[in-house]
């Protein structure tokens, strides 16, 4: 099974970004599975990348679950078409993911990633998506949604976004086997 036809059956690892109180956080787990077993425990998933040279351009965020070597390459592109577009994340994340959908190399990569510019909060995918997400929470992965719905709990509370994004992976951590409780966190400022 390739591409996007893929993504159902995946399991790997929970990404989560929440968005609150004028800052954003992504954090992910550090479990990285080949099937039933734990190949490692502490690889990280959420990294800032290299950030434009534009002026005004904002560091970016990113989160990725599926294929490790397929998440490089799209954050690579990423780089390169945040690159050319002057910093803009919106525009070079749709720049990017109608790349994705149509080449015929890119289309096959099996990745799913969460980026943010800490203004927007973006959900990319092989299928040519750029979503955001409703409730300033987006989740990915084999465990996202176990952390998307804690979190959603957890938003109306007195918890900042890294308080929030911190539980949520615990409790998914906790549910989804392909999820451990090593946790990666990223913080921008809205």
């Amino acid at each position: 099974m390739q591409g996007k036809d893929a993504f159902p059956g995946w399991h790997g690892t929970t990404i989560i970004g929440v968005k609150k109180g004028g800052k954003v956080v992504l954090a992910g787990d550090g479990q990285v599975s080949l099937g039933q077993t734990v190949i490692k425990g502490s690889a990280r998933k959420v990294r800032r990348l290299t950030p434009s040279a534009a002026p005004g351009a904002r560091d970016v965020v990113c989160g990725f679950a599926g294929s490790t070597a397929d998440a490089f390459t799209l954050l690579e592109r990423l780089e390169k078409k945040l690159e050319a577009a002057s910093g803009q994340l919106a525009r070079a994340a749709v720049e990017l993911a109608k790349d994705w959908r149509m080449d015929k190399y890119l289309r096959n990569l099996e990745a799913m990633l969460i980026v943010t510019d800490g203004r927007d909060l973006f959900v990319l995918t092989g299928a040519g998506d750029v979503l955001e997400p409703e409730h300033g929470i987006a989740a990915v992965g084999s465990g996202g949604n176990y952390a998307l719905a804690a979190a959603r709990a957890l938003m109306d509370s007195d918890l900042d976004a890294e308080a929030i994004a911190r539980k949520a992976m615990a409790i998914a951590a906790e549910i989804c086997v392909y999820t451990n409780g090593n946790i990666t966190v990223e913080t921008i400022d809205g």
